[in-house]
Order: C-alpha cells, then structure tokens, then sequence
C-alpha cells in the first residue's frame, strides 16, 4: 500500500510547517504490518539553501506529533529511503521530539496509525519540489 505523504512545491521559507493533512495507514489497522519504507525524492531548480522534511506520527489521534523519520536535502537532486520497524521496542521512555530529529535518521518502535510531513526551510527556492511516499509491509 503505497500512500504519498507529500508532494510540494518549495518556494519560500518554512519553519515547522506542516505540509500536508493528515494520512491515515491503512484504515488505522497499522498493527497489521511490521514495516514502513519511506522514500523522499528532491527535485531542485535553484536557491535556497536547505530543506529539512520531519516524517512524524501521532499516537494520540492528531494531539502530539512525534518525529519518527528526518530527510535532509541542499542543492542538488536526492533521492532518499528510510526504513522503520514498529515492533522494535525501546528500551527507556522516549521524549517525543517535534521538528528535532538528527539529519537522515529514522526512530524504530513509534508508529501510530496516521502520518504527517513538516517541512523546514531555509532561503528562497525556485522549480524545485519535494515528495514523500509511504509504504508498509
């Protein structure tokens, strides 16, 4: 079940915004699946200078927001995958982070039944666009 998270063009700057509504996975039955692959695709045209997409997840309906995957781009076409296994346990309490997850890291063991995409960027783009597509398995 392929679902696309995002698919936007970057233009301005963002600080935290959230770049698209909600996605529900699959009906809200995720405990049904062991896997989610991610994959984040950056078209660029020029300009700008970085771009920062937070993968995050609720666990609480939409209340809290946790970073679960961070994509990190600059100046020049990427392609990216990041893979998460939601049955890895985690050892101690986790502080969900918002917008704050290291570049190019992904946290295993979180993964609620709907996704959202916040972008941070920094400078002003132009032509350049960014999509992110969900899959679980």
């Amino acid at each position: 079940m392929l679902k696309t998270l995002l698919s936007k063009s970057i233009t301005t700057a963002l600080n935290g915004t959230q770049a698209k509504d909600t996605i529900t996975l699959n009906g809200g039955m995720v405990e049904q699946f062991n896997h989610l692959a991610l994959l984040a695709k950056f078209d660029y045209g020029s300009g700008g200078t970085s771009v920062k997409a937070y993968v995050q997840t609720s666990l609480d309906g939409g209340e809290t927001w946790v970073d679960i995957a961070c994509f990190t781009f600059a100046t020049a076409d990427a392609s990216k995958v990041l893979t998460l296994n939601r049955v890895a346990s985690i050892a101690a309490s986790y502080t969900p982070l918002d917008s704050a997850l290291g570049d190019d890291t992904a946290k295993d063991g979180i993964l609620g039944d709907v996704l959202q995409v916040k972008l941070v960027t920094t400078g002003t783009y132009a032509a350049t666009t960014l999509k992110v597509y969900a899959t679980l398995n």
